[in-house]
């Protein structure tokens, strides 16, 4: 009796010390609306449309880059740019702005969308591009911009290229924010469907190469 007496307390004792822990996960989606959207939005007269559309020609393209990524005299930075899409999710935007109507792997698209935010694509330092062995890579190694992985220390703004299954075939890309040591920083699209920095190490057999613009 004794023993079953101290196992009742045992289990008392148990199920005092239970718990619930209620688990909240947070999913933020980032919606892109055009100036029209917005416009209709906000109630805009047609005058307000007009200074609106002026705003936003062609003409005060390097204003707003300087105003929304610090980049001024029409110089460019994609990492700056990169940066300031981290945590957007889903890249609607990316596709979007390469011509799909529907969701497609949106690496590709992600660096093409922030080379054309610094005014690369119209300068041809960088290409439009929407798949990386096809169209991205051959574009490098043709005008001499390519560097194989391996014995190759990248720079800020370098493109860099992986190759996950290891068989020749670039399969994601991304842009490099800064090399520590052995250590490439990175700032990538579509990876776990948002834009989010990642490190490799420079002689990781996962990264195919480097296309290198010439800003």
């Amino acid at each position: 009796m004794l023993y079953a007496h101290r196992e009742q307390l045992t289990v008392k004792e148990l199920q005092r010390c239970l718990k619930t822990v209620t688990k909240t996960i947070l999913y933020i989606t980032v919606a892109h609306k055009t100036d029209g959207e917005m416009a209709a939005q906000y109630g805009f007269s047609q005058k307000q449309k007009d200074q609106l559309a002026e705003l936003l020609s062609d003409q005060y393209a390097d204003l707003w880059r300087a105003v929304l990524y610090g980049i001024h005299n029409g110089s460019g930075d994609i990492v700056a740019v990169a940066i300031s899409q981290l945590g957007n999710v889903n890249g609607d935007v990316y596709w979007a702005f390469m011509g799909f109507e529907s969701r497609v792997a949106w690496c590709a698209c992600f660096v093409s969308w922030c080379a054309n935010e610094c005014g690369y694509l119209d300068a041809g330092i960088i290409p439009r591009f929407a798949a990386c062995q096809s169209q991205g890579i051959p574009w490098f190694k043709e005008r001499g911009l390519w560097q194989d992985a391996g014995g190759y220390v990248p720079a800020p703004g370098d493109i860099i290229f992986f190759d996950w299954e290891q068989n020749g075939h670039s399969d994601h890309v991304g842009i490099v924010e800064y090399v520590e040591g052995d250590v490439a920083h990175t700032v990538e699209g579509n990876t776990s469907n948002s834009v989010a920095r990642r490190s490799y190490r420079l002689d990781s057999p996962n990264v195919q190469g480097y296309g290198c613009p010439l800003y």
